[in-house]
């Protein structure tokens, strides 16, 4: 049996590889939407909620799991780190899924900065009144909180999750400037989402291909908007997901 840290689509397509070569999975997910994909993925159980570090390790304690195999967002990092710790105290076997990066193009426009209060300084410099967001809920209160940023416009597109819209709300932020909305999204969406709230500046994270970090950036560049791209935390030792499959085909665990 696989355990499965899920919540984005490589997770869902590991589950179904992993069931493909005959590994019951349970998989871990944030949301309650996010529990039903990875059960219609192929996983026998989904478990919906925070995992927290007591509860991975209780999990881990008490089920017969060979390995664990995360496939969290690349910005996920306390879970990754939280999960490597627990898993290396156990003696259980960890692979970490390294979702591919996206190609950036070299253009005057796009503007990569390391952390949020990087970007915040650069949207600031850029000028421009309306900010549109795409970086999920976690950061926003950096961008809504800035005094460099008072008196801009902030839309703000996230998950039409009900924790997210109130997350916004708490924020202050009106419901004219909240699109929910699940991506990735074409580059065509995000160019009729750009003219429809008459973005200035775009930000967005560097999540790879996956997240829509390519469509992001194309129509960013199409309109002539400055694109702020958030790169993504170090990280070591990730692999495929055909190196992970390989890995446990070559050293199956009873």
């Amino acid at each position: 049996m696989i355990l499965v840290l899920a919540g984005t689509s490589e997770g869902r397509e590991m589950i179904a590889a992993l069931r493909e070569q005959g590994w019951q999975v349970v998989a871990t997910a944030l949301t309650p939407y996010g529990a039903e994909l990875a059960r219609a993925a192929g996983a026998m159980e989904s478990l919906c909620g925070p995992l927290s570090e007591g509860d991975l390790l209780s999990l881990l304690q008490n089920r017969p799991f060979a390995a664990v195999v995360d496939c969290t967002h690349p910005f996920a990092t306390a879970v990754t780190d939280m999960s490597k710790r627990v898993c290396a105290k156990l003696g259980i076997s960890y692979y970490r899924y390294s979702r591919p990066a996206a190609k950036l193009p070299v253009h005057p426009l796009v503007k990569p900065v390391k952390d949020w209060e990087e970007a915040v300084g650069v949207v600031a410099s850029l000028g421009g009144r309306t900010i549109f967001l795409t970086i999920g809920t976690r950061h926003l209160a950096t961008f809504v909180h800035s005094p460099r940023l008072q008196g801009k416009r902030l839309v703000v597109r996230v998950l039409p999750e009900v924790d997210s819209l109130a997350h916004c709300r708490t924020l202050g932020l009106l419901p004219r400037d909240i699109v929910a909305l699940q991506g990735p999204c074409s580059r065509e969406l995000n160019l009729a989402l750009y003219r429809q709230y008459g973005a200035e500046i775009v930000v967005t994270k560097e999540d790879g291909a996956a997240g829509g970090l390519e469509e992001k950036v194309a129509a960013a560049l199409e309109l002539s908007l400055p694109v702020v791209v958030v790169g993504r935390p170090p990280e070591e030792g990730g692999m495929s997901k055909e190196e992970i499959l390989a890995a446990l085909t070559l050293n199956p665990i009873p």
